[in-house]
């Protein structure tokens, strides 16, 4: 089973890749494609990124229904080559709605994620489960890091070069699993398929469902929200900011994603059984307060990555409040809460870029009554200030609930 695992594995390097290989190039892709300054092509990577993310909410139940039913292979592999498509137009792609076909038909594509895990379940026998998906989670943590660095060091090519070497690298993965990928599903395990299972929607409506943990919900949605400042208009603040080129936006996401990824795997693990989750999650939070705003004020670019160094500490909130809702809900319930954790990640994908673009594009404009390119991270700050708020208040009632039962 070896070769399987590589190939999903990279399966999932190429999906990150996906996402972080169009940031340092979108800034030149989009002002030569629409004919825009920097703050309209800001708008118009926001409207990119909406798109991508209602494909991927819309498309990842209905694939993951479809696999139980075809099977992976199928839907893995077809996935692929819709991909590669995806990344040929995008070398093409002569006007903007070009690329909005473009981007969601990766949005489509990239919603396999949930197919790699299902398929990863179904070869890993249950002492190697734990094992071969944190093999998954390490693969996207190198997909973020390849991503914006190879886009950044490519475009000095031309901004259309990252998207011909992400097409040819996603062939040769297409044909890695064409020759080495088994079918999982078994007439014994096959699935009928029902359009119910794949309703986006269905999640959502289950949040009244999960009493008590409401404000961590709040939390975790406020915090998807503001970290997707990063994915959406890092590149453009780094052009506007400082001046950068191509190389140096990948550069610095690059070594964005390499100090989270040395903070989630490394220190988490003798951190939070030392503070616990509670504290990690609050001072995770404080961090992130004054990393979003010292973003906004900086006016060097060894202000940034200085900044990046604290605020890669702040990575550990995410997992510190999934855990803290996971205790929060009986055994029976983990997986209803990851449907609607993920339903609130989804619909923060959708409406943040919209936001911090609009922000973007208004403060960076000719009119703007004060130009601040870093606006957009004072957003986030706001954001992470009422999910501070709202974590301290669920702390009280925890509190109060234990001293009750106390009494």
């Amino acid at each position: 089973m070896r070769l399987p695992i590589v190939f999903i594995c990279m399966t999932i390097v190429l999906d990150a890749m996906g996402i972080g290989l169009i940031m340092p190039v979108m800034p030149d892709l989009l002002q030569e494609v629409a004919g825009a300054d920097l703050s309209e092509a800001a708008i118009w990577g926001g409207l990119l990124t909406v798109v991508f993310a209602v494909a991927q909410f819309m498309f990842g139940p209905l694939l993951g229904s479809l696999s139980d039913r075809y099977g992976r292979r199928p839907v893995l592999l077809i996935s692929l080559a819709i991909m590669v498509v995806d990344y040929v137009i995008m070398v093409f792609a002569s006007t903007i709605w070009m690329l909005l076909i473009a981007r969601i038909a990766h949005g489509i594509t990239a919603a396999t994620h949930s197919t790699a895990n299902a398929y990863m379940a179904d070869i890993s026998e249950p002492e190697k489960k734990a094992q071969n998906f944190g093999l998954i989670g390490a693969s996207f943590g190198i997909g973020f890091i390849l991503g914006p660095l190879i886009g950044g060091l490519l475009a000095d090519f031309g901004p259309r070069a990252p998207f011909v070497a992400a097409a040819g690298l996603t062939v040769l993965n297409l044909i890695l699993g064409f020759f080495a990928l088994p079918e999982t599903v078994t007439e014994k395990t096959r699935r009928a398929f029902d359009i119910r299972r794949a309703n986006p929607l269905v999640a959502l409506a289950k949040v009244r469902e999960l009493p008590g943990t409401g404000r961590l919900l709040l939390v975790s949605f406020l915090m998807s929200m503001a970290f997707f400042v990063y994915p959406t208009v890092w590149a453009y603040y780094g052009v506007a900011t400082f001046g950068w080129d191509p190389s140096m936006i990948g550069i610095s996401l690059a070594v964005y994603g390499l100090a989270s990824a040395v903070v989630q795997g490394l220190l988490m693990r003798h951190i939070v059984p030392r503070f616990g989750e509670m504290r990690i999650a609050i001072l995770g939070l404080t961090l992130e307060v004054g990393s979003f705003i010292a973003f906004a004020l900086a006016f060097e670019t060894w202000h940034v990555f200085a900044i990046i160094l604290a605020t890669s500490l702040g990575v550990m909130t995410q997992p510190a409040v999934q855990a803290l809702l996971s205790r929060a809900v009986p055994d029976n319930a983990q997986g209803e809460l990851q449907g609607v954790t993920s339903s609130l990640q989804a619909i923060a994908a959708i409406l943040s870029p919209l936001i911090m673009t609009q922000s973007f594009g208004w403060f960076t404009s000719p009119g703007a009554p004060i130009h601040l390119p870093g606006a957009p991270f004072l957003i986030s700050a706001g954001m992470m200030v009422v999910a501070l708020i709202a974590i301290l208040g669920w702390r009280r009632s925890q509190v109060a609930t234990a001293m009750q039962a106390g009494d």
